[in-house]
């Protein structure tokens, strides 16, 4: 019996009915959803919402919940359910904050990322040694790193320069820079407006342009991730404690051991998250900074199924929605509601062709309110904008359900010694 053995219910094949979304077909998604998305800009005249602009702040905004949600999947799968990022994060601003203005930006960075690990330990200390509920733990982190944030910026920043008690000092910029040549090139196709050429050179333009150099170290962790979790003998031991951890102790894990080292790298990729919230978002820390996106990127850790490349993907969206908020939101948004009404008729068809006909009928009268929406309107309120990335949240994760599979034994109890 090898260690492999403890990997085995990675191997299972799929639910029935969940057929597994392979990469081809995923690309033929994307690939439909762009040029679906290039015809509705030519139809709505709302150039924006593929300009290299647009989707450079949405990469700005995409990293911090991108960040939080590699924190969840680091503990989850080693079967540690971490709904305290959202606390773990406000630490990371706080601590980005008050280390940063004095000390620069890099140590800012350092300080959030062990503000972070601060919550987490907490967190490990709570639901591995002591069994608390996973769920209770993580809102109590919540309520305190919220609380405690509060009450140290009465006393640190209130009477430092520029800084008051919701608010910190301003603190130094880590810069940005464009990749040469290739920046301009994308942002001057983009600005032709050509169909689906215009719209991919502003989605790669956005990736090249206005960068944070901890923008691309944030962006690397994804890759990063994946192959330490997937290639290596850490990552096979850490995923066995989120699968079977009777198991994995039967083989010699020390299951504890990897269950407090992924809550505390999760801890500390979502204080990194919170950093850069402090540090490159904004140059201050602010009261509510997060305004939940901890939650947001545990969001994005399940619609992306507990794996780093749909999770990417996940924050992408959710950082594209967030971004409407930025630039041009009440008439990008109302071409979203075109592209979303004709998104529901290809729904319509393929619940159609499924024979669910009730399904059809439902998606085909949403559909239809869509397209008069839009047709009867010029451009939405401001409210709906404010509140789309968390309209699209739980749209996302509703269409998606279907399709989860969780680590087998996430949030479950476990105690040493419990197999024999």
């Amino acid at each position: 019996m090898t260690t492999a053995t403890v990997a085995k219910p990675q191997t299972q094949a799929p639910a029935k009915g969940g057929r597994r979304l392979t990469l081809p077909v995923l690309l033929l998604i994307v690939a439909g959803v762009l040029i679906l998305t290039s015809a509705v800009r030519l139809i709505s005249g709302a150039d924006g919402i593929t300009s290299t602009g647009q989707m450079s702040t949405a990469l700005r905004l995409a990293v911090p919940i991108g960040l939080a949600g590699l924190g969840g999947l680091w503990a989850e799968r080693a079967g540690v359910v971490n709904i305290g990022l959202e606390g773990m994060m406000i630490l990371g601003t706080w601590f980005g904050a008050w280390a940063g203005y004095q000390w620069g930006p890099w140590a800012g960075i350092a300080f959030g990322i062990l503000g972070g690990v601060l919550g987490a330990v907490l967190h490990a200390i709570a639901t591995v040694t002591f069994n608390v509920n996973h769920i209770v733990s993580g809102v109590a982190l919540n309520i305190l790193a919220l609380g405690t944030t509060r009450y140290l910026s009465k006393f640190t920043f209130a009477d430092a320069p520029g800084g008051s008690t919701k608010q910190s000092p301003p603190i130094d910029s880590l810069g940005t820079f464009d990749i040469p040549g290739l920046s301009h090139w994308l942002d001057t196709l983009n600005e032709k407006h050509w169909f689906l050429v215009s719209d991919i050179a502003g989605l790669l333009g956005g990736l090249v342009t206005d960068l944070s150099p901890l923008t691309v170290i944030a962006v690397a962790l994804v890759p990063a991730s994946w192959w330490v979790l997937w290639r290596t003998a850490f990552g096979l031991r850490l995923r066995s404690c989120g699968e079977n951890p009777v198991a994995a102790e039967s083989l010699g894990v020390n299951v504890y051991k990897y269950k407090y080292l992924a809550v505390i790298i999760s801890g500390g990729f979502a204080g990194l998250g919170g950093a850069f919230l402090s540090i490159v978002a904004s140059n201050v820390y602010l009261d509510g900074q997060t305004a939940g996106r901890g939650y947001i990127g545990l969001a994005a850790m399940i619609f992306g199924n507990w794996m780093p490349g749909g999770l990417a993907l996940g924050a992408g969206l959710f950082g594209y929605t967030d971004s409407l908020n930025l630039r041009g939101g009440g008439t990008n948004v109302h071409a979203l509601i075109l592209l979303l009404a004709v998104l529901l008729v290809f729904g319509v068809v393929y619940l159609a062709w499924k024979k669910r006909v009730v399904s059809a009928a439902v998606t085909a009268a949403v559909a239809a309110l869509m397209f008069v929406w839009y047709l009867t309107t010029d451009e939405v309120p401001q409210q709906l904008v404010s509140a789309t990335p968390y309209i699209v949240t739980l749209l996302v994760l509703s269409f998606s359900a279907q399709r989860l599979r969780m680590p087998k034994a996430d949030g479950l109890p476990y105690r040493k010694g419990q197999g024999k």
